[in-house]
Formats: structure tokens, sequence, C-alpha cells
């Protein structure tokens, strides 16, 4: 019935884009079947095709949307068709549309009662009335009306209902953002009361004994200052990821600058720094199409070569480093070797069980390799030396 009153009652006028189209469509309609029903040329012929007109033109006053005379429309088109049924038998079968239709627009529009009042004429001609055929055509209209206006109270409920829902989910998501904000201010304060400070001492610390450290050999100063850059960079990165975490503070206020993640384009950087703080060859081959890939790919590889660096400079200082990146149709793959001693090696800090063995660099590599859709492997280098694996896809697309 829903379909019947609201889509295709209006579909059925003619394809109606505007209210007073429809109106207009039903009042042809009317008028039309008012002259085939008289059969004489005579006063009361006038009187039937006044009757067409005034049960469907205001119509176009109900089907408006915002018009103030709604009701007052309805109540004109009722009216009518109740003259026109009782007195002159000449209710058309538009006009039966138009009063349905404002009945059902009444009750959707959030004024059931007095689309029910619309109801009450033809119960009473239905129950009081003299002639067989008024009394029918009385019976059907009141049902019709009935069930329309049940069925505009239904959709009035249901939208309603909807909007008090995406309300509903509009202020849960207002809550999440805002206990989502709250946690990141957390984790922002816990990092830069906490973390920063442990880092910041280690630069310090690692200062300290370089200078103050009597007869410590060149190569231990090295070390010393390359674990001071090495804490003064993470610094630097924690500043920056603070300053992303805590949304409500300026860039004055915290003296941090954002920049956007490092992808592969900064990888040369990360190898001089790398051969700086190290001191030992560090090689990068490319080979394959190079072109740009995902951001999210791209930095995905930039960290997993970063983190491979920094376990070879720890765990086989000394070691040369290649870096190989080959571009393929569909994958990036990834290869960091060392010429150290490998995982093997008795008393290596690769092997399994010492105490500098790795596992929160390699455990993390892979996380961030599984997160874009990628794989990591690592172990021992064919000839010696460690060797870490990666493939990653290079199209957002297969990240799905």
């Amino acid at each position: 019935m829903e379909r019947w009153v609201s889509a295709r009652t209006r579909a059925a006028l003619g394809s109606a884009r505007s209210p007073a189209v429809a109106s207009g469509g039903l009042a042809l309609l009317s008028v039309g079947e008012g002259l085939v029903r008289s059969g004489d040329p005579s006063s009361s012929l006038a009187v039937v095709l006044l009757l067409a007109l005034a049960t469907t033109l205001p119509l176009a006053l109900v089907l408006g949307v915002g018009r103030g005379s709604r009701a007052g429309a309805a109540i004109a088109v009722s009216a009518a068709c109740v003259l026109a049924l009782v007195p002159f038998q000449a209710l058309t079968f538009g006009a039966a549309v138009a009063q349905l239709s404002c009945v059902y627009v009444l009750a959707r529009t959030g004024r059931p009662l007095l689309g029910g009042l619309l109801v009450a004429p033809y119960v009473v001609i239905a129950l009081f009335g003299h002639e067989d055929a008024t009394r029918i055509v009385a019976v059907l209209l009141a049902t019709s009306a009935s069930v329309a206006a049940a069925t505009g109270i239904a959709r009035h409920v249901r939208s309603t209902a909807l909007a008090h829902s995406a309300t509903e989910q509009a202020f849960a998501d207002t809550l999440l953002e805002h206990a989502a904000r709250g946690e990141r201010a957390r984790i922002a304060r816990e990092l830069h009361d906490v973390v920063a400070h442990h880092v910041s001492m280690i630069a310090v610390q690692a200062e300290n004994a370089r200078l103050t450290t009597p007869g410590l050999p060149p190569e231990g100063a090295a070390r010393f200052l390359a674990i001071g850059d090495t804490a003064r960079t993470a610094l630097t990165e924690m500043r920056r990821l603070l300053g992303v975490l805590r949304e409500d503070a300026n860039d004055t206020d915290t003296g941090v600058r954002r920049r956007p993640q490092p992808g592969l384009g900064q990888l040369m950087e990360l190898l001089d720094e790398s051969r700086d703080a190290a001191g030992s060859g560090t090689r990068l081959i490319v080979s394959g199409s190079v072109g740009p890939l995902d951001p999210g790919i791209e930095v995905t590889a930039y960290r997993i070569v970063q983190e491979a660096l920094t376990n070879a400079r720890r765990h086989a200082p000394g070691a040369a480093v290649d870096v190989e990146l080959r571009y393929e149709e569909d994958e990036l793959a990834i290869r960091i070797r060392d010429n150290g001693p490998g995982p093997a090696a008795p008393g290596s800090p690769h092997s399994p069980g010492s105490p500098g063995s790795p596992g929160h660099g390699l455990l993390g590599m892979r996380e961030r390799a599984a997160t874009v859709g990628g794989t990591l492997g690592t172990g021992p280098a064919p000839g010696g030396g460690f060797l870490v694996e990666a493939r990653l896809p290079v199209r957002a697309e297969a990240l799905a």
C-alpha cells in the first residue's frame, strides 16, 4: 500500500515531477471521466466539471513541501469529494485518488488525527446513506483511506526512528572520537614523560661517556658518538609523532615541524647515515622498472630497511651491508644482507639464545610487512652473514 500511495500514485499521475503537474494530471483525468459519465449537456455538467476540479487541484498544496496551507487544502479536497459523492453521485476515480493521497500525506507528515478526521465522513455515509451505490463507494473509500492513513503513520514512525537512530549514532561517534582523542593525548603524555626522558638520558650518557672515559680508544669514542646521534634522531622522530598525536597543540607550542612519512626517495640518506654511523660499506642495488608506489608500501619498505640496518650495526659491527630493491610487476622484493658472522656462528649475537639476539626488531619488521599484505623472512645468508628478505605488493588494490 505504501508503494501504491507514495511512489505509484505519483507515477500513475503522469510521471509527475512536481505537485502542480500531479494535481493537474488528476484534474484532467477527473474532467475526462466527468464528461464521459455525463450524458446530457445541462447545468449538471458544469457542476460535475467544477467538482472534478475542486476535488483534484487543491492536491498541489497538499503534496507541496513546506506549504502552510496543507491542512486547509486537504480539508477542501475531502469536502469536495463528499459533496460530489452524496448529492451528485459524481465522484470520479481521480478524486478518489486525490482523497487517498491527502490522507496518506497528512499521516506521513505527522498529522494522523487530521487524516483520520477526513475518513470519518465516509464512515457516516456508509452507515446512514440512502443509496446502495453511494454506500458501497463510501465503504471502499473509508477502507482504503484507513489503510492509507495506517501506511502513512507507519512510514512516519519508521522515518522518525531512523532519524533518532542516526542522531544516536552521530552522538556515539562523537563520544568515540573524544575517547580516541583522550587516548591519543594519554599516549602522547606517556611518550613525552617516560620514553622521551629515557631516550634523552641515553643521548646524554653516551656523550658523557665519550668525553669523560679515560683512555677511550677512537673506535669506542665513535661508537658512543653513534649512540648519541641515534638517540637524538629517535627523539626527533618521537617529537614528530607527538605532534601528530597532539591534534590540539600548535606547531609553535611543541616546537615540532610536521613532515611527511619517509619513503624510498629518502633511502639514500638513510644509507649515508648508516654508513657514517657504522664506518663500513653500505651499498644500494636497484633493479627493475622503478616507479612510484603506494605511500603505505614506501613507508613500510623504508622502515624495514631502517630496522635491518640497525640490526646489522648492532649484531654485526663493521660488516658491509648490501640493500637490494627489485621492482617486479606485482611485488617489490627487498633484500638486506650483511657479511657478518651470521646467526649460526658460535657466540654471535644472531645465534639463538644469545643475550643480544634480535627479537622485537625482526618481529616488528614481520608485522609491518603483514599489515600491507606482504611477507618477510630472515635467516643465514648463503656464503655467510645474515639475510632479511621481504616481498611487498606494489599496488594499493593488492592490499584489499
